[in-house]
């Protein structure tokens, strides 16, 4: 009996030995404070601002951390920039399983570099990656593993306060498999670089839009409130048309009665005087096709702390809007972004017919005040609780 009841004690302490094995070893989460540091030898020389393009230049280290379901989260890691290595099959190679955000740090007046409202790009990326049934992460644990990219690779940060850091999370199903299913591989990496005026035009030029209604960004109960990259790939041949037409984005419609949603990349804006006669500032609502852009958010917050004017997020039809152009009452329209932050449109080719917007020729007052109190604050001029310090 004295036998059986060691035998016993002996096969707890080996289950619980091996339980508590087990439950280490699977990572719901990595942790920041896990972080492995591996720094390049060779620094890359840096572009001269004046020089930058967006998107065509990275830094020197990349954030890399690797998801299974068997183990969950392995420790992330900061590693020198390199190329991937994906099987063939990869899920996001296939069946375009992946999802990633856009987000900036600055270089303030006073040296030292911020995030802008970093939070929210996290809380969109943890949405957009439960609507593509990738691993779930600490919003938390990963801004943190950014800010520490950036700290290290600080010297990347633009001294100018024309330009910035781009900062792109990326995660990506690497099932090696054809089976369309919910992957059981995943990759997160982080890479940035500096980046300057995100349309050749310049930083607050006008730009002119194509709206022509075959064309269809997104649609009620598809993806278009996240930010994956099926979403964008399929506008190109739209731009690609609009250029053919000498107009340099798309202005999205949608719906029979051809409903505005967005521009470009862009989220819209329109300030008019309405049909009761007052000012009003209006925007697309958040109804599944809309992308819930940071900017966005931050310019309806903006607006409402002024209290001078009607803020409205509801739906505009290009009917509603042609006939307050000819009434005269359209004064600015505007698309706001991560990368443009804020830029005009001064004409829209809707059914053969071009309509001119006269947004320069009020100031434009509204769209230069946004850019001005956004930018004040991405650069350290005025203080606000908007920013996440990274030194």
């Amino acid at each position: 009996m004295a036998g059986f009841v060691k035998a016993i004690g002996i096969y707890l302490c080996e289950f619980k030995s091996h339980t508590l094995r087990s439950f280490r070893s699977f990572s719901t989460t990595f942790k920041a404070s896990d972080l492995v540091v591996e720094k390049c030898c060779r620094p890359n020389p840096k572009p001269d601002v004046k020089s930058l393009v967006f998107g065509k230049y990275f830094s020197d280290h990349m954030l890399v951390v690797r998801w299974n379901t068997e183990k969950g989260w392995t420790r992330p890691e900061i590693k020198p920039f390199q190329n991937l290595s994906l099987h063939p099959a990869c899920s996001a190679l296939h069946y375009s399983l992946e999802l990633f955000e856009g987000m900036k740090a600055f270089r303030g007046i006073d040296n030292r570099i911020r995030l802008f409202r970093p939070m929210l790009n996290m809380q969109r990326m943890y949405r957009s990656a439960q609507r593509c049934c990738l691993p779930l992460f600490d919003m938390e644990e990963l801004l943190e593993c950014i800010r520490k990219l950036v700290e290290i690779d600080q010297d990347w940060v633009p001294h100018s306060t024309e330009a910035s850091l781009y900062i792109r999370p990326t995660l990506i199903g690497t099932e090696p498999s054809l089976g369309v299913a919910k992957p059981n591989h995943a990759l997160l990496y982080v890479i940035i670089g500096p980046v300057g005026p995100y349309f050749t035009t310049g930083a607050f030029n006008p730009v002119s839009l194509l709206a022509d209604p075959r064309f269809v960004r997104a649609w009620k109960g598809g993806v278009g409130d996240c930010k994956m990259g099926g979403n964008y790939g399929p506008t190109i041949y739209v731009q690609n048309e609009a250029a053919r037409l000498g107009c340099q984005q798309a202005l999205w419609l949608y719906g029979p009665d051809h409903e505005i949603t967005e521009v470009g990349t862009m989220n819209l804006f329109i300030y008019w005087k309405n049909t009761n006669g007052d000012m009003e500032l209006v925007t697309p609502p958040l109804d599944g096709i809309i992308l819930p852009g940071v900017t966005r958010q931050s310019l309806l917050d903006l607006a409402r702390s002024w209290g001078e004017f009607s803020v409205q997020e509801r739906k505009v039809t290009m009917s509603e809007f042609l006939t307050a152009l000819k009434n005269g009452y359209v004064k600015e329209v505007f698309g706001s972004g991560t990368a443009c932050v804020v830029c005009p449109v001064g004409r829209i080719l809707y059914e053969g017919e071009n309509y001119h917007i006269p947004t320069m020729e009020n100031g434009p007052k509204l769209a230069k005040r946004f850019l001005k109190e956004l930018t004040d604050i991405q650069y350290g001029r005025t203080h606000s609780e908007w920013t996440h310090l990274v030194i």
